[in-house]
């Protein structure tokens, strides 16, 4: 670990992010988030740039705009978002933990850009999220949400929680898996270190909305679970 790169890296990022995030709240006011997706999408690149960070795509889906998507994907680093933010080439809004929209800068983005909080640990506050993410789906917008819940601690996938195929089966589209790998290398979560390396986000096949529709919201979970799992390329 080089404590001096680290700090030179953050520095780097946490200015460029400042200033990104203070134009894209005050354009949130003027454009529609839809017209504004783009900037994000390319500044959020750029952010990964500035860091000295490679980012890989692999494997391909024929994204259809006149659908939407479940977007689901393995939770390993805070930079996970971002990530997904800027490499998915549809627009879509996500679910993130409630604890996130109290962050400065971050929390105030996230809030602007209509990201749907969730309190993991209030199940009634948990339903009423599921709720909104079912109907912002049902309103032709796509959604991304973390099934693990929490980042990983060891780089290895965590069980998925119950919650986000909940959401599956009362949305009934398909769902795009993504295996992110790299990430845990990168910034394991409870380390404030940075090393720069080469991160891969890897889609995989579609599991369609018939399947989803017909298995059972366990087996849909382990079915999930084995498509992210096979995507990932590190333990």
């Amino acid at each position: 670990m080089n404590p001096i790169r680290s700090v030179i890296l953050w520095s780097f990022g946490l200015i460029f992010f400042g200033i990104f995030s203070t134009i894209a709240i005050l354009l949130t006011y003027i454009i529609p988030l839809r017209i504004l997706d783009p900037f994000i999408q390319a500044s959020l690149k750029l952010l990964f740039k500035v860091m000295f960070i490679k980012v890989k795509v692999k494997g391909k889906i024929d994204f259809d705009s006149s659908k939407t998507y479940l977007l689901m994907s393995n939770h390993v680093s805070l930079f996970d978002v971002p990530l997904l933010k800027a490499y998915i080439p549809i627009y879509f809004k996500g679910v993130e933990a409630h604890h996130q929209f109290k962050w400065p800068f971050y929390g105030w983005l996230v809030t602007r850009m209509g990201t749907i909080p969730i309190e993991r640990h209030n199940i009634y506050a948990s339903m009423r999220s599921i709720k909104k993410a079912t109907k912002q789906i049902k309103q032709g917008t796509s959604i991304a949400i973390l099934p693990e819940g929490t980042r990983t601690l060891t780089g290895k996938i965590q069980p998925f929680k119950k919650m986000p195929f909940m959401l599956a089966k009362k949305a009934g589209v398909d769902i795009i898996p993504i295996g992110l790998s790299g990430l845990f290398k990168l910034k394991p979560k409870g380390s404030w270190h940075i090393t720069p390396s080469t991160i891969t986000i890897r889609f995989g096949e579609a599991i369609k909305s018939g399947i989803v529709n017909d298995l059972s919201m366990e087996e849909l979970r382990d079915k999930v679970f084995e498509s992210i799992k096979g995507l990932v390329t590190e333990p």
